[in-house]
């Protein structure tokens, strides 16, 4: 059986389902992509190009999130819908936009970046699962980026990363302002599913489904991070 890190507070929703895709949430937190982010071995070409990628992702992932807006049934989805896309694109974006100016690549540069197919894979099947599901279709799509990435700054979260040469990486997802946005959408989620199967949610017909979304999800996630990786190969 694998063994995972300390649970991260991010909710009843966030353990069930981390628990039911395991071995595919090792894999992701896990990666090699992961590993080379922790130890500084990453080549530099290769977080780039990811760095690229994840820029076009988020914007995605931001119109996703607008999306559950429009999804919401309840003033409070919609806030906390509209609050993260709001830290996507005020705050996140900027590690992004900065690291690449480092580069000497611009902001409107990065945006119309080709995307490469595990972008397009992953993008298109968060906005799909809006689309065609419902609010909670698109809340279990989109949580794993969310969740993984918190975890995963915890993992790497280390007094001695300073000077590290993914410091500011590291230091934007371990820290307090995304733990938050963390917490928020596993609140959400747990809101999500108690409003829609009840308050005993793996006693409800549609958990399989529901797992599945999840999983999904967290497999496209290891893809992405892959991707960064052929970059030098």
């Amino acid at each position: 059986m694998t063994t995972l890190p300390e649970l991260p507070n991010y909710g009843r929703t966030f353990s069930l389902m981390r628990e039911g895709c395991i071995d595919e949430w090792q894999a992701y937190v896990g990666h090699p992509f992961v590993q080379g982010l922790r130890d500084g071995s990453l080549p530099q070409p290769a977080f780039l190009h990811y760095m690229i990628q994840d820029y076009v992702y988020l914007v995605h992932y931001a119109r996703a999130w607008a999306l559950g807006v429009v999804k919401a049934e309840s003033p409070e989805e919609m806030r906390l819908c509209a609050a993260t896309v709001d830290s996507l694109i005020n705050h996140e974006f900027s590690l992004h936009i900065e690291t690449c100016a480092a580069q000497g690549i611009d902001e409107q540069t990065v945006f119309n970046a080709k995307e490469d197919l595990e972008t397009i894979a992953y993008t298109r099947y968060v906005l799909d699962s809006g689309l065609q599901g419902d609010f909670l279709d698109l809340i279990l799509a989109l949580a794993p980026c969310a969740f993984g990435y918190g975890e995963i700054g915890l993992l790497l979260k280390d007094a001695n990363y300073v000077g590290h040469p993914y410091e500011k990486w590291i230091a934007t997802y371990s820290g307090d302002k995304f733990q938050d946005v963390c917490v928020k959408v596993g609140h959400l989620v747990d809101l999500a599913i108690e409003r829609r199967v009840g308050n005993e949610p793996t006693s409800s017909p549609r958990w399989s489904a529901m797992q599945a979304r999840f999983t999904k999800a967290v497999e496209l996630e290891s893809a992405f991070w892959g991707m960064g990786l052929k970059a030098v190969k």
